[in-house]
């Protein structure tokens, strides 16, 4: 799992500083992304894997929402929307932390329900 959530956050180009934040750990801790990048598994912690879960459910509702075009699905994460008051879904994350993810995940399967 740690793999694909560091393949996810390079799909949406996010800067190491901006991951790192996404998933609750110190912004100094880059160590951490290339134990993962190197398949060392997620802590045993009920947060960083509520987090992965969340961010690949919010990566499945992206590619059902936008099937034939994968850089609208990656790009969405990083673009303002007006449901946030402007801000980027990882803006949102990084000020509001699992509530932001539960908001931004709400929101995508609203969209879906429609």
């Amino acid at each position: 799992m740690s793999k694909m959530l560091v393949a996810l956050f390079a799909h949406w180009k996010l800067p190491v500083k901006d991951q790192l934040g996404l998933l609750g750990a110190s912004k100094s801790n880059k160590s951490l992304l290339t134990r993962y990048r190197q398949g060392s598994p997620l802590t045993n912690d009920r947060d960083k894997l509520e987090r992965a879960a969340i961010f690949l459910s919010i990566h499945k509702s992206l590619r059902l929402l936008f099937p034939h075009n994968r850089d609208l699905a990656y790009s969405w994460m990083t673009t303002p929307k007006c449901a946030f008051h402007g801000n980027t879904p990882t803006k949102l994350i990084d000020e509001h932390g699992m509530m932001g993810l539960y908001m931004a995940q709400n929101y995508l399967n609203r969209l879906i329900a429609r």
